[in-house]
C-alpha cells in the first residue's frame, strides 16, 4: 500500500458513496505512513485497521511470542468506554421518552458502541444535553479535557418533538470486559457493558525459511482495533507489558541478596493482604465475595495511593491481595503507612470480618 494506489482507491470508494472502511496494513516503511495520511485527510472513517506487517525472528521462537503478545494484545491493553447512564427520564431500562424514537434500552446499545480515546486514570463524568427535533449523535457528548472521541458521527437517538434530554454519563478507563449489574442504583443510574478493549482480534501465522545453515522464521502479526489506538500502538503497549511480567526474575537474585544480608534488619513483616483475609475471613453474603469483579476505583482510596496502584497495574481487589507488603513498598511513592491506611479502609468497608 502506497499514497498512490491508496489515492486510486479513495477516488473509488467516494465516487460509490462509501464513508467507512477497512483496510490492511503491509509492510514498514514512509509509503505506509503517507498512506494512512491519505486516508484520514479524505474524511473516510477507519473503522478498522488491520497489520499484517512481518516481523522477522531469528531463534525458533516465533511461536512461543505470537501466543504471548495475541494474549495481552486481547486481554491486557486498557482502553475507555461509556459505564454508566443517568437521566430524570428514564424510568427504568426498557422504557421509552415521550418523543425519542428509541427505546431507552436502544440508547444504551448505541451509547455502549461509542468509541473514545483517553489516557485519564478511574472515572470521569460527561453529560449530553440536547433540545430537539433533531439527531443525537456522538459529538454531542460533551466530555472531559482528557477523552476524545473517536468518530462523532456515532448516532445515540433520533428527538422527534422538541423536548430537552438531558443524560449523565461515567466514563472509565479499564481493562478486559466487565458485566452490567443487574440492581439499580439509588441515585437512580443504570451500568451498561462494559468492553475496555480496543483491540478486536488479533491473528498470527508464522513462516519459516532457510538462511545458509539457519533455519528462520517471520512472524505475522494481524491486528484489528477499534480505531482509540493503532496497530502499532497496541503492539508496543503489549510488548511494554510483556517485557514488565519477565523483570522481576531478572531481580530475583538480586531481591534474595538483599534479604540475606539484611535479615536482622527487617522490621515490616512479610505478609500479604490475602493471609489476612484467611485468617479474619471474608465476609459472606449467602455466597463469597468475587474478588476480581471487585475494582479498586470501588475502594474510595485516597488519590495518592490509588494512582500509585494503578501506575503499578493494580486494578481489582484479587491484584491487590496477591501482594505482600514488601511487594507493595517497592511501588514508586508507595508508603508503609499506606498499607495501614488500606486495611483499615477494607474493614471499614466490610471486606475484612
Amino acid at each position: 500500500m502506497n499514497k498512490y494506489n491508496v489515492g486510486n482507491a479513495i477516488r473509488t470508494v467516494s465516487d460509490q458513496g462509501i464513508q467507512r472502511a477497512e483496510i490492511m496494513i503491509k509492510g514498514p516503511g514512509l509509503g505506509r505512513d503517507a498512506a494512512l495520511r491519505a486516508i484520514r485527510r479524505s474524511g473516510i472513517l477507519l473503522n478498522f485497521i488491520r497489520d499484517v506487517t512481518p516481523m522477522p525472528h531469528n531463534g525458533c521462537q516465533a511461536d512461543t511470542i505470537g501466543i504471548a503478545i495475541r494474549r495481552i494484545l486481547l486481554g491486557e491493553i486498557e482502553g475507555t468506554c461509556i459505564t454508566r447512564v443517568k437521566s430524570e427520564k428514564i424510568p427504568h431500562e426498557y422504557s421509552t421518552i415521550i418523543g425519542i424514537e428509541e427505546s431507552v434500552h436502544e440508547i444504551f446499545m448505541n451509547l455502549k458502541k461509542i468509541v473514545l480515546k483517553s489516557n485519564m486514570y478511574g472515572t470521569q463524568d460527561a453529560w449530553i444535553s440536547f433540545k430537539g427535533p433533531g439527531y443525537i449523535t456522538a459529538q454531542d457528548i460533551i466530555l472531559p479535557p482528557s477523552v476524545e472521541i473517536v468518530d462523532n458521527r456515532q448516532h445515540i437517538a433520533n428527538v422527534t418533538e422538541p423536548v430537552n434530554l438531558c443524560i449523565e454519563l461515567k466514563i472509565e478507563r479499564n481493562r478486559g470486559y466487565r458485566i452490567k449489574t443487574l440492581k439499580n442504583f439509588q441515585d437512580g443510574s443504570y451500568d451498561i457493558d462494559a468492553r475496555f478493549m480496543p483491540v478486536r482480534n488479533v491473528n498470527y501465522s508464522i513462516h519459516s525459511y532457510v538462511n545458509g545453515n539457519e533455519k528462520q522464521e517471520i512472524l505475522f502479526l494481524e491486528i484489528w482495533t477499534n480505531g482509540s489506538l493503532t496497530p502499532k500502538e497496541a503492539l508496543y503497549e503489549a510488548s511494554q507489558n510483556l517485557i514488565d511480567l519477565f523483570l522481576p526474575f531478572l531481580h530475583a537474585e538480586e531481591d534474595n541478596f538483599h534479604l540475606e544480608k539484611n535479615q536482622d534488619k527487617v522490621t515490616l513483616p512479610l505478609f500479604t493482604f490475602h493471609d489476612i483475609l484467611v485468617k479474619d475471613k471474608l465476609r459472606k453474603n449467602k455466597k463469597e465475595i468475587a474478588l476480581k469483579s471487585i475494582f479498586i476505583d470501588q475502594l474510595e482510596l485516597p488519590p495518592r495511593i490509588y494512582n500509585c496502584l494503578k501506575r503499578s497495574n493494580i486494578h481489582t481487589l484479587l491484584e491487590l491481595l496477591n501482594n505482600s507488603q514488601e511487594d507493595l513498598l517497592k511501588f514508586e511513592h508507595f508508603r508503609v503507612e499506606d498499607g495501614k491506611s488500606i486495611l483499615d479502609i477494607l474493614k471499614i468497608q466490610k471486606y475484612f470480618a
